[in-house]
């Protein structure tokens, strides 16, 4: 293992990888000829194939799963063969490269992170713990910025923590509010599956005005919608959430159901992942989504509802199992489970998708599993968050 690891440090004193979100255009130079030319590239494919394989099965966490980003990034050929041994967090329940946001968690687990919440500049930021403690250790995913309009509210969701806009190539998606905080649209950056459609708005056109690829449109497309009822006990009282999942259909919690997966990021820029070079390619092709759209928009989508809470006469509170994951009450914590109206009951219905809580005063677990994203699964969390007018 010592030599592999060698391999690496070498590799890196040619074709530098920074873990900053501050972008190195160096990285990318002009062309490809520094992925062509590695002295790399010329290792036989079964000796790379093995030293890779071996390299992905032994650094299984982080950090030092980064030495697997790190061998994508080395070459052309690494990069392929890494892409083909990685699987995505269905199978193995790893993050690994910026696009395991995107796809569908685990199956056999909730997959556990984090959320920080910064008060003074109205930030949130997304880890994935790295231990079962509730600690502040942890490999950051995404950051989110609450942007106040007359009439909603905006969560622009980032992968870069120092630049969260919408004009930005960190740009994933968005959640926005209605006036009363009663109801919120999870929207995406790019299809989140093969003939999805983009909602028309002023920020959609604007990204659009930098668009490079026309086969893969960036903007909006609604993945996600989510509603408040109201409740008549006010903040005494234990809300009433509903979801409503634009991208995933009903039978992907059936057995031998699939949800959308996502294989790559499809952005104008080639600057985009400063530490993930591998995923520069001289060509524009739209690579297929793992499973084909919904027939119509909302027919047949998964639905999510909050798991009810039970009253508690000796605490004198509404509680909700939470596994030691949550130690402070707050009308904030939530579990998510399969809805009735999908249809009859599987046992995937018993099982909770996500759920989020407290744990200090502006920190909160967050907890998801498949059908839904980490980004999905952030976005809800965040509409948490939002004040409740109606409601509360």
């Amino acid at each position: 293992m010592s030599a592999i690891k060698s391999i690496i440090n070498r590799s890196r004193s040619h074709r530098v990888v920074q873990y900053s979100s501050a972008p190195d255009l160096s990285l990318f130079g002009g062309g490809c000829g520094a992925e062509t030319t590695s002295c790399w590239a010329n290792l036989p494919q079964e000796l790379l194939r093995e030293v890779l394989f071996r390299i992905e099965e032994s650094e299984s966490s982080w950090p030092p799963r980064k030495n697997v980003v790190a061998c994508a990034g080395v070459c052309r050929s690494w990069r392929h063969i890494t892409k083909e041994l990685v699987d995505v967090p269905e199978l193995s329940g790893k993050l690994t490269f910026p696009i395991s946001v995107k796809q569908p968690g685990p199956r056999d687990f909730l997959l556990q992170c984090f959320i920080k919440r910064c008060r003074s500049t109205q930030t949130y930021r997304l880890y994935l713990s790295l231990n079962n403690a509730l600690t502040e250790d942890g490999k950051f995913l995404l950051a989110a910025r609450k942007c106040r309009r007359p009439t909603c509210t905006d969560y622009i969701i980032s992968l870069d923590t120092n630049d969260m806009s919408k004009g930005s190539n960190t740009y994933v998606g968005k959640l926005r509010s209605n006036f009363l905080g009663t109801k919120f649209t999870v929207f995406d950056g790019q299809p989140p599956h093969a003939g999805a459609r983009m909602t028309k708005s002023r920020s959609s056109r604007l990204v659009n005005l930098k668009q490079v690829t026309p086969r893969v449109p960036t903007g909006n497309y609604s993945v996600a919608s989510i509603s408040y009822e109201l409740n008549v006990l006010g903040s005494r009282g234990p809300r009433r959430m509903h979801c409503i999942m634009d991208a995933i259909p009903a039978a992907a919690i059936e057995p031998g159901g699939i949800a959308p997966t996502q294989t790559e990021f499809y952005h104008q820029s080639v600057d985009f992942f400063p530490s993930l070079p591998f995923f520069r390619s001289k060509s524009n092709r739209v690579e297929s989504f793992q499973s084909g759209p919904l027939s119509s928009h909302r027919e047949g989508a998964l639905v999510l509802k909050n798991k009810a809470p039970r009253w508690h006469e000796q605490l004198q509170c509404w509680c909700l199992n939470f596994h030691g994951r949550v130690t402070v009450a707050s009308v904030k914590n939530f579990q998510l489970v399969v809805s009735p109206e999908n249809g009859p009951a599987w046992p995937e219905h018993e099982k909770i998708i996500l759920q989020f809580g407290k744990v200090g005063k502006d920190l909160f677990t967050m907890d998801y599993r498949y059908p839904i994203s980490a980004f999905q699964a952030f976005a809800m969390c965040l509409s948490s968050f939002d004040t409740k007018i109606a409601c509360e």
